[in-house]
């Protein structure tokens, strides 16, 4: 498959040079691929590990490794991705290796319960839930690997004047992912394949939606790898006015030096993200068991609740659930380049998705649940665009953006960390009631628009 002709950097810096608008989905196009992933990842973790035996009280301990690995892997990834000039690329080699791990994992993860584990429990977990806990790890890791290096990409090769459009674009091709992600599994049910299955075994509805994600996610990486072209070192440096001569002078800077020298707009957007990633930490892990005691009316807290009928039909709608959601970010993407001022934008959009989320509390119909995740779909839009826009119009002329990009991973995984650690107690303290976890979310998404005023942009 033949490259895009790419342009080459216009000598007058003031004016550098624009993608076409085919190049820029090119850019992205894998991230559809990747988003199909984490879509099923995030919609049937909680499913699976309480179909595996897990309390809905540890439910949240399962997500706390993921994004530490994530904390380790994404800012070593950003790092040796800046160095990394070779003829695949710079940045296309990684994309590739993590996609290819994701793929063989999501073949594994969903069979954990099929493989004839032994009953034995280490430290309160069977075998089975050991085993899909480190799937999971390696999971959301290789996903991650495969992510970043597309965010890093627009950063590397897209102007200013075009980065809003081109992560727009790149959120708009995410959420399509999400949808169909999310779908998968009522579709493969709705084809007749089963979406029950004995006590401690994943159903086959869930199991082919985790095959038929891993071959889309390889053939989206795939088109994407073949068809974008990197820019070559002069060229890099000429079009991100860096001296490529002072820049050899200088000795090379570590990822904790950096991170000294991060730009306020760092720090002040990764407030604002420590408070959005653990409003959908909450959603990604009680919104099946939310909908499952509010419209299914199953107790959540009596022994063998996952294993019931109702709770499988709530798993099922949460991808329906969530593709609404996907649905709203889709076209709330595309309003988003239309604000003039994007903080405005960001404010807006994380206090529309904190009336979804606190509303999810009150509805005990699961159609008028339609309307929440909705609003939900606003604040994930903005999420997915703006801190990447804003911090990369601050690095603009930074030679090591893929290393800021990856230190950067952390204001995402932290805060799921945190929200995990403590899920328990906080479902706790309200009275173990995971539509309450959904209020708290939409809590956290109005102190992350608070925080917003606090960002400073050029």
């Amino acid at each position: 498959m033949p490259h895009n002709k790419w342009p080459k950097t216009d000598n007058n810096m003031s004016n550098k040079r624009d993608l076409t608008f085919r190049q820029l989905v090119d850019l992205s196009f894998g991230f559809l691929g990747v988003q199909i992933a984490y879509a099923l990842q995030s919609a049937n973790i909680s499913r699976i590990f309480a179909t595996l035996g897990a309390d809905p009280h540890q439910l949240s301990f399962f997500w706390i490794l993921p994004p530490l690995m994530g904390m380790i892997v994404q800012p070593l990834i950003g790092k040796y991705s800046d160095r990394t000039w070779c003829k695949m690329g710079r940045r296309k080699p990684y994309l590739l290796v993590g996609a290819l791990i994701a793929v063989l994992v999501m073949i594994f993860l969903p069979n954990a319960g099929s493989l004839n584990f032994s009953a034995r429990v280490l430290l309160g977990l069977n075998m089975a839930m050991w085993f899909g806990l480190f799937s999971l790890i390696f999971l959301d890791t290789s996903i991650n690997i495969a992510m970043q290096p597309f965010k890093m990409m627009v950063g590397d090769m897209v102007n200013e004047k075009q980065k809003t459009t081109a992560y727009s674009i790149q959120s708009f091709l995410c959420n399509a992912g999400s949808l169909l992600g999310y779908l998968f599994p009522i579709f493969f049910t709705w084809i007749g394949i089963a979406n029950v299955a004995p006590e401690g075994v994943v159903p086959d509805s869930v199991i082919w939606s985790f095959y038929c994600g891993a071959a889309i996610l390889i053939l989206c990486v795939l088109y994407t790898f073949l068809r974008v072209k990197e820019m070559p070192p002069k060229e890099y440096a000429e079009f991100h006015d860096i001296d490529l001569e002072k820049k050899a002078d200088e000795p090379s800077e570590g990822l904790f030096s950096l991170l000294v020298k991060a730009p306020k707009t760092f720090w002040t957007v990764g407030l604002v993200q420590f408070f959005c990633w653990a409003a959908f930490l909450y959603m990604w892990n009680y919104t099946n068991g939310a909908i499952a005691t509010n419209c299914w009316g199953v107790d959540m807290n009596q022994p063998g609740a996952a294993a019931s009928e109702g709770f499988q039909a709530a798993g099922n709608w949460v991808g329906v659930l969530f593709a609404v959601q996907a649905v709203g970010s889709i076209l709330w993407a595309t309003v988003l380049p239309r604000f003039k001022n994007l903080k405005m934008a960001y404010v807006v959009s994380l206090l529309v998705g904190a009336v979804g989320f606190a509303s999810v509390m009150f509805l005990h119909n699961q159609y008028v649940l339609f309307i929440s995740y909705f609003l939900i779909g606003f604040a994930w839009a903005a999420m997915l665009a703006l801190p990447f826009t804003l911090l990369t119009n601050a690095l603009e002329g930074s030679p090591y953006m893929g290393s800021y990009l990856g230190l950067f991973n952390c204001t995402i995984c932290l805060p799921q960390i945190v929200a995990a650690a403590t899920g328990g107690l906080v479902l706790h303290l309200l009275g173990s009631s995971q539509p309450a976890m959904l209020l708290m979310a939409g809590v956290y998404l109005v102190l992350g628009a608070a925080c917003v005023k606090f960002i400073k942009t050029k």
